[in-house]
């Protein structure tokens, strides 16, 4: 186990994509209209006790079942493909409970620390090492907690437009990402270009 800053900056980038917190942005602000005030530093921490819980005891919990990283990682990147068409296309293929009450239930989770991010820490424990997705993850929280104190700068500042393009961005960013996992997991060799 040795820190990789190579590592750090994608699982980093690989977990601010599938997260979406700018994208989520318009979101947050509906939930704040409806139940008041949001404390980011409650929400911060129970989505980063979810994603612990995940990173650390994810592996051994897949074990139970008999099922390898790999083969939850190739499953991942479908999820994962999955919310990247969304993004792009502008469609909605999960569904989003709405019965959650308060705003750390629905913020914290499934907002935050969702189906897809979940499977993606699972699926990036098949490509690097533990640390540093620990480390990426703490800098995402960080972001993570800023955003929420900051949400209606936000708006300001990058208007209905900007927040649309960051949207389609990342969703080309994640969707690349899902045919890496998905290529890394299977043995599949790409021919490259000269």
């Amino acid at each position: 186990m040795h820190l990789n800053l190579i590592e750090i900056l994608a699982a980093f980038m690989v977990l601010f994509a599938i997260i979406d917190i700018p994208g989520s942005i318009p979101i947050i602000i509906d939930i704040k209209s409806k139940t008041g005030d949001v404390n980011a530093a409650k929400v911060t921490i129970v989505s980063f006790l979810i994603f612990l819980a995940f990173l650390f005891i994810g592996s051994p919990l897949l074990g139970v079942f008999g099922i390898d990283v790999s083969s939850f990682a190739i499953a991942g990147a479908f999820i994962i493909f999955l919310i990247a068409m969304e993004m792009i296309l502008g469609v909605e293929l999960f569904k989003a409970d709405a019965q959650g009450r308060g705003a750390i239930f629905p913020i914290a989770f499934p907002l935050i620390a969702g189906a897809g991010s979940i499977t993606t820490i699972l699926s990036l424990k098949a490509e690097y090492q533990t640390i540093n997705i620990f480390i990426a993850l703490v800098l995402n929280m960080i972001i993570i907690y800023f955003v929420l104190r900051l949400t209606k700068v936000f708006e300001r500042i990058l208007g209905v437009g900007g927040l649309q393009i960051l949207k389609k961005v990342f969703g080309v960013i994640l969707l690349s990402i899902a045919i890496k996992l998905f290529i890394s997991n299977t043995g599949i060799i790409l021919p490259h270009g000269k």
